[in-house]
């Protein structure tokens, strides 16, 4: 039987670890799908490519406030998704390449891997083989919900109306019109490129707003903004679906999530979006075979990314990404990678599996986590949500700063866009940010840093220098106007 010095599974940031200093060792990575991940190939970057283009489109659609006559005449969809996919197909075929082809002592394996014991493994075609040390870095993959009239094997197969982001970025044409279900950043994503770019979307959610995992002056202010601009449904469910010659009927129902919303009237849509989260990818892995810990869905892993056994590290196993970590965020997973990488080394260092003692070890860090929302508006936040600040008892105090009160606000005729900041009163250590508007994913970046580094949010806001008129002065106002004790 074949043996193995390490197994990766997973190619997304789980790929980065092996380098110059595993050229000595027998590595197999398995990938039953496309190299690089989520994030590349399906997931942050041709979304936010996709984004940009409708940037510019809904730019040209609305140009009036600023007194000039410009228009959206239409988009070249073909021509769109191959700018998008025609940068990220050679990406992902080069890395496979690599690992496959140009590095001798790497074995690919692109087929789906499981365990068969703690160390033992076999493939989806009947090669077993066994590995001293393994990183579990399989990820995630889009939550299909329960459609009644929908098999839910045929969501994502090819010319079916059915689809998660995992295909809806290259469909063959646009469709005239869309309907996405969820109410979370993938559904406020997509919603933002398709109707931008002309398709008819409507959004059908459960709840009682958007982004509801959010800071509820952000899910509030955004589901406000962004219903202004799409056709959304709050508190409505599908009952039943229908696959037709005409595209999908949709059979509507109260949640029961909004007391009093109208129901809306049946409708017939020629492509449905599911966009209702991810879920990690541990399911067929034989996680029991190995004895590893599940928690709250997710691999078990300690401070070090150890995964665990009983509550025990398992020696010389790790996990990383979306398959182990709170935070579905790639920024994280490459932390995680970059941490498991370390902690390997240490424990090839030490000899044996799980011989590296926890001071040689690294621990990862998930202070000041941030995140955002490439919608319109865009959306970042960094920290805890003022509910969570004030669940916990802490004195703090918050500001919220509207971009339509500082210079640049003026600049974008901006009417909804704003900075919260929350701070603890006394330490006057910022404990949360949460914007909404225009470049919020680049204007929340110093607040990640003062978190980072424990920067006081006075002395943030007094010691250094904001450049005027430009928007980050909705980020000054917002932590001057912080009050704290003497």
């Amino acid at each position: 039987m074949t043996h193995y010095d390490l197994l990766i599974i997973g190619t997304g940031s789980g790929s980065s670890i092996v380098d110059e200093r595993f050229d000595g060792l027998r590595v197999a990575i398995a990938e039953a799908g496309l190299f690089g991940g989520t994030c590349l190939n399906v997931g942050c970057i041709p979304t936010k490519m996709f984004v940009h283009t409708a940037d510019l489109a809904a730019a040209a659609a609305d140009s009036s406030a600023f007194g000039i006559r410009t228009s959206f005449d239409g988009a070249d969809w073909p021509a769109i998704r191959d700018r998008v996919f025609g940068r990220i197909d050679p990406i992902e075929a080069g890395g496979r390449e690599y690992r496959t082809n140009r590095q001798p002592n790497v074995t690919v394996y692109p087929e789906h891997v499981r365990f068969t014991g703690p160390k033992s493994f076999t493939t989806a075609s009947g090669t077993e083989f066994t590995a001293d040390r393994v990183v579990l870095a399989a990820g995630s993959r889009a939550q299909i919900p329960a459609l009644p009239g929908i098999d839910a094997k045929r969501v994502d197969t090819p010319g079916f109306p059915v689809m998660t982001n995992d295909t809806v970025m290259r469909m063959p044409q646009l469709p005239g019109s869309m309907t996405i279900v969820g109410g979370g950043f993938i559904a406020a994503e997509f919603a933002h490129v398709f109707a931008a770019l002309g398709v008819e979307v409507t959004v059908l959610v459960r709840g009682e707003g958007l982004l509801t995992a959010a800071d509820a002056t952000v899910s509030e202010r955004f589901t406000r903004a962004f219903s202004a601009h799409h056709r959304v449904h709050l508190g409505t469910q599908i009952r039943e679906a229908e696959v037709t010659a005409d595209g999908v009927r949709l059979r509507l129902e109260a949640s029961g999530w909004v007391a009093g919303s109208p129901v809306p009237d049946d409708l017939t849509t020629d492509v449905v979006l599911l966009a209702t989260g991810r879920v990690p990818n541990i399911d067929g892995l034989g996680l029991d075979a190995a004895g590893i810990d599940v928690v709250a869905g997710r691999v078990a892993v300690d401070g070090h990314q150890r995964v665990l056994s009983g509550g025990t590290p398992l020696p010389g196993v790790f996990a990383l990404g979306d398959i182990s970590s709170p935070h579905l965020l790639k920024h994280v997973a490459n932390h995680e990678a970059r941490i498991v990488q370390a902690n390997l080394l240490a424990d090839l260092a030490a000899g044996a599996p799980g011989a590296a003692p926890d001071s040689a070890l690294e621990t990862t860090s998930h202070r000041a986590v941030p995140a955002a929302v490439f919608s319109r508006p865009q959306v970042a936040s960094v920290g805890a949500t003022e509910d969570a600040v004030r669940a916990s008892g802490a004195e703090y105090t918050v500001k919220i700063q509207e971009y339509a009160d500082v210079a640049y606000g003026w600049a974008l005729e901006d009417t909804t866009g704003f900075v919260k900041i929350i701070a603890d009163r006394s330490t006057r250590q910022i404990l949360g940010a949460h914007l909404m508007g225009d470049e919020a994913s680049m204007i929340v970046q110093p607040l990640i840093q003062a978190m980072a580094f424990g920067l006081p949010a006075d002395r943030m806001a007094r010691e250094q220098y904001w450049i005027h008129p430009a928007l980050p002065e909705a980020v000054e106002n917002a932590l001057l106007g912080l009050e704290f004790t003497d």
